[in-house]
């Protein structure tokens, strides 16, 4: 039994397996860690000409995603699974997603549903009836749901054990515990005249650690201030937090 399980509800299946059965998830699907299922609503429409769109009551632009085919889709996939699977639908109006998201739904699910929308979005009593939540990736607005649902995807799977060769590959990254990641770099050691820092090839470890804290702590600090107050440090980041202002101070004095 595989340990992740994520249905998609499209109208393009094919962009789905594109993406989502190439490189680090691909692997993983083939070793049945994960598997990312895509679900074509268009077979589940009861027209002839599998439409699955009509005009919005009321009047206004473009089209609305019909109810029926939607639930009787989602249905389908719950039918499958024996319960009432969480379901997410992809909605500019919804929640904005982010690693704790991530985070909560691998540790809360071990299957889910995401559902995306096309044209002027879907009927809101399917999102009534069937939706558990709605989530949002940004303040911009996307032709379809499949960007969304695939970056969701991607950031949940990736998290599950096996996906990756080790945990410590996404604990020390940006977002997953409250900081950016500290620079990265590799061979050569210099390039177009730029040198990699000289602890990175000291090979004391202990130093190295406490480089990238301090560099981790100094990329959030400038690029994400907003982070950076709801981070709440251990005694040894506030010890590194210190001497970084005291920096930041210096060089303003230097510049001013």
């Amino acid at each position: 039994m595989v340990a992740m399980h994520i249905d998609i509800l499209t109208l393009f299946p094919d962009s789905i397996n594109a993406v989502m059965s190439e490189s680090i998830l691909g692997r993983a699907q083939k070793n049945d860690i994960i598997r990312i299922e895509p679900h074509q609503i268009r077979d589940y429409t009861t027209n002839r000409q599998m439409q699955v769109d009509d005009y919005p009551y009321g009047g206004g632009q473009g089209m609305v995603m019909q109810a029926q085919p939607l639930h009787d889709c989602w249905q389908a996939v719950c039918q499958d699974a024996g319960y009432r699977v969480h379901t997410i639908y992809m909605s500019a109006a919804g929640r904005r997603f982010t690693q704790a998201d991530a985070i909560r739904l691998k540790e809360n699910y071990d299957r889910f549903i995401l559902v995306c929308g096309h044209y002027e979005g879907v009927d809101e009593r399917f999102i009534e009836e069937c939706v558990d939540e709605e989530m949002s990736i940004g303040d911009f607005v996307l032709t379809g749901g499949e960007l969304p649902a695939m970056t969701i995807a991607d950031a949940v799977c990736r998290l599950v054990p096996g996906v990756l060769a080790d945990a410590s590959c996404f604990q020390d990254e940006s977002h997953y515990s409250g900081l950016l990641e500290y620079p990265q770099y590799s061979r050569p050691a210099e390039w177009q005249g730029r040198k990699v820092p000289d602890i990175l090839l000291s090979g004391n470890h202990v130093a190295i650690a406490r480089w990238r804290r301090k560099e981790a702590l100094r990329r959030t600090m400038l690029r994400r201030p907003d982070m950076l107050e709801r981070y709440q440090p251990d005694k040894q980041d506030r010890k590194l937090l210190d001497e970084l202002r005291q920096e930041l101070a210096k060089q303003e004095e230097t510049q001013a």
